[in-house]
């Protein structure tokens, strides 16, 4: 997790102002007040490069007591522990009144769930407020006066802690009896403040809000121009069999309003246009017309919007994550000169740029980086035989961590026999993953086929023998291309590839679930019951098998040059936007806890007047397509959970229109405020950042693949971090040693400076 220490205050990075960042060009002057304490300028290098790594601000205290505190603040264990933190905080929402813990959330059926003692939910709360108030603490301590007071989000930090522990006390105070706990608001903001990858997003979002309410006001002017003209032709007529367009969508604005908005999402078409079309076929004209416009013309100039602006500042947004490498960089270097210019007379006298090669070996031997990466620089400072490194050949040891990690196979083993080594090439060669991805295929086409027979058959019915057979057959077609396969690569050449360990995975508990099969039913003999039961019913374990298979068949994607392009994209969404997913989550988190104050128990279970199953005879009538006709009762706000699921289907927009007329029924017309406001965010502004995000990582890997063989697409690592698609677009052009406003012979940090004295 990187913590951004001032991520609202980078502009002096970039303009390179001079009250943050001057010309070190009295290097030499500091250099020798300090020069008996070598350790402490290597333990500055390593934390400047742990720091470039990172892309953390080097503007912190650089003593060796605030150093060993800054070490331990970024350590491993201790941001895994202020992740599990938030972790906790927020699933309480889960477990405080109204708790989410029943098996339902239908109020028909719903059991009273389970509520926590008084002071359980409190108490672990208090705990994790302790740590942030810790956190805070030791943040604040490590950057100092000057820069807490630019950074706002340490300021609303420490109102937010303080806040919550307000709340919390109130929350006691009243013996756990406080419904409006405004704590739980406050929540989300942990999550954001910890990430300094998702503050960038936040900030790209609100820059990119002026187009995007552009759109949504042409959107607006649209609907409504729509509105009064629907309401001029559906008007209410003296012939009451052709106002059915009036009764149901145009009574009155709010009605004609809504009907129109939910058009635009296409959730109730074509049923808000069916009593006017037909009693005459030109009515269609209107709906077509707005639909077609809105629909398809706003809405994906919108999309289009979204993905141009956002990109760009996203782009913008990541130049000072940048410029701090290059500041973390030049920093290590700037104290590593200072420890040679102690210890080396004639190289002060030089005035050379150049730090000692041992001195480097050092701080990169201290320094936290993945494994790869410190080989990878070692190499290339071993390879240095004059035992220095001046400046440029400095900065380019961590070109290394701009480049991608080519995973390198075992050798293949070597056989004596001649046996063993025709077996080694057979099986070793590309067409038996092509054989093997056929027999995958016939064993998946052979449990639909069976599928399909007995589709119409209760269990009892079924007879899975020849399923069972059939079964068998293929396992040990794959027990025994694994083995070859180990045969012909060796254990550790069979498991260096992804594929081959998810096939063996999946054969494992194939043949682990077929022995436990005829250990508990013995061998497949015709009549089997599939009703019998052991530890599980033969059925239930059958059907496990068959959904194995059906999994294991996912093994052909990397052969199929598209299908991996594909997956391989989605891999890298899942991996690398967890930013844009932890800001859904604080999205869905607030309006969840909005909606269970503004309608919990809005909706109330019917009682006498349920709606029974489809074909039964219920007590009253409703009408057809509504909230009750529809049995969604599930759907509500009694509890975080259920708000949670509520909050998705609303975002989905099928049938959202149901939900919004049932709430502004059970309660007033004010509640379409809530769901409209719910679409705009959810389905309107973060559907389309997603879909941008999606076009931009295909589209990139789309370009790689045309130059790629389907092997280098699985080989290499497709950078797709923020960061990269910066350097990616904005690396042309840079000169000298990468800063884009810090041209000079020793740009280094004013805040370094005054620290190191």
């Amino acid at each position: 997790m990187n913590y951004d220490s001032h991520p609202d205050n980078n502009d002096h990075l970039e303009k390179g102002s001079p009250k943050t960042r001057r010309l070190s060009s009295v290097a030499a002057d500091y250099c020798c007040v300090e020069g008996g304490d070598e350790d402490l300028y290597l333990q500055q290098a390593v934390v400047f490069i742990e720091d470039a790594i990172q892309y953390r601000s080097i503007n912190h205290r650089v003593d060796a007591n605030s150093l060993r505190l800054y070490r331990w603040y970024y350590s491993r264990i201790w941001q895994w522990g202020l992740g599990l933190t938030i972790a906790v905080v927020l699933m309480l929402a889960f477990i405080e009144r109204p708790s989410s813990f029943s098996y339902t959330s239908d109020p028909r059926f719903r059991p009273t769930p389970w509520e926590p003692p008084c002071g359980l939910t409190e108490g672990i709360e208090i705990v994790c407020l302790v740590i942030f108030a810790i956190d805070f603490a030791t943040k604040s301590y490590l950057i100092g006066w000057e820069e807490f007071r630019k950074c706002k989000w340490l300021i609303v930090y420490i109102l937010a802690v303080s806040a919550s522990v307000i709340d919390w006390a109130l929350t006691l105070s009243m013996y756990c009896d406080q419904n409006l706990r405004v704590r739980r608001l406050i929540r989300p903001f942990f999550l954001l403040q910890n990430s300094s990858l998702m503050k960038k997003t936040l900030k790209c979002i609100k820059r990119t809000l002026p187009e995007i309410a552009s759109v949504i006001l042409l959107l607006a002017l649209h609907l409504c121009l729509f509105t009064m003209i629907g309401m001029l032709l559906f008007a209410k007529g003296e012939n009451p069999k052709q106002n059915g367009e009036w009764e149901a969508y145009f009574r009155d604005l709010p009605t004609s309003l809504s009907s129109l908005l939910v058009l635009l999402t296409t959730a109730n078409n074509p049923d808000v246009m069916i009593p006017a079309y037909s009693l005459n076929r030109g009515y269609s004209i209107f709906f077509i017309l707005f639909s077609g416009f809105g629909t398809y013309f706003l809405m994906n100039l919108l999309t289009a919007i979204v993905y141009n602006q956002f990109r760009g500042y996203l782009l913008m947004s990541v130049q000072a994550s940048i410029l701090r490498r290059r500041l973390g960089v030049r920093a290590a270097f700037e104290v590593m000169f200072c420890q040679g210019r102690g210890q080396d007379a004639t190289h002060s006298e030089e005035h050379v740029e150049r730090v000692r090669v041992d001195a480097s070996l050092q701080v990169m031997a201290r320094v936290q980086m993945k494994s790869y990466y410190r080989q990878a620089i070692i190499k290339r400072v071993q390879q240095l035989s004059d035992g220095f490194i001046q400046w440029e050949a400095f900065r380019r040891l961590f070109d290394e961590l701009d480049k991608d990690r080519i995973k390198e196979h075992p050798p293949k083993p070597e056989y004596n026999s001649s046996l063993l080594q025709g077996l080694q090439l057979l099986f070793s060669h590309y067409y038996v993953t092509v054989v093997g991805n056929a027999v995958a295929l016939a064993n998946v086409m052979c449990i639909c086929t069976i599928l399909v027979l007995d589709s119409e058959k209760s269990i009892a019915e079924r007879d899975d023998y020849y399923m069972e057979v059939i079964n068998c057959f293929f396992i040990l077609y794959y027990l025994m291309e694994m083995s070859l396969k180990i045969l012909a690569f060796g254990w550790r050449g069979y498991l260096s590839y992804r594929n081959n360990i998810f096939d063996g995975l999946l054969t494992v508990c194939l043949l682990v679930l077929q022995i436990t099969i005829f250990a508990t039913y013995r061998l497949p003999f015709p009549k089997w019951n599939p009703a019998s039961r052991g530890l599980m019913s033969l059925w239930e374990m059958v059907r496990l098998v068959n959904m194995l298979i059906v999994v294991r068949f996912l093994r052909i994607i990397p052969d199929i040059k598209l299908m991996a392009l594909i997956a391989s994209t989605l891999v890298d969404l899942v991996k690398n936007l967890r930013a844009f997913a932890g800001i859904l989550v604080v999205v869905f988190y607030v309006f969840a806890v909005l909606g269970i104050w503004l309608f919990q128990g809005a909706i109330t279970a019917p009682g006498q007047r349920s709606v029974m199953s489809n074909s039964s005879m219920t007590n009253i009538t409703v009408e057809c397509g509504s909230y009750e006709q529809l049995g969604y009762w599930p759907n509500n706000f009694d509890d975080f959970a259920s708000s949670l699921v509520l909050l998705y289907n609303v975002m989905v927009v099928n049938n959202w229109q149901v939900f919004m007329d049932a709430y502004t029924r059970y309660t007033t017309q004010w509640s379409k405020v809530y769901f409209v406001s719910w679409w705009l965010t959810s389905s309107v502004m973060w559907v389309n950042l997603f879909v941008a995000l999606i076009l931009e990582n295909f589209i990139y890997k789309w370009d790689r693949s045309v130059m790629c063989s389907v092997a280098d697409v699985e080989r290499t690592g497709y950078e797709t971090t923020v960061q990269l698609m910066f350097r990616m677009k904005a690396g042309r052009g840079r000169r000298g040693d990468g800063f884009t406003s810090l041209q000079g012979r020793k740009a280094f940090p004013l805040e370094y400076q005054r620290h190191v004295r």
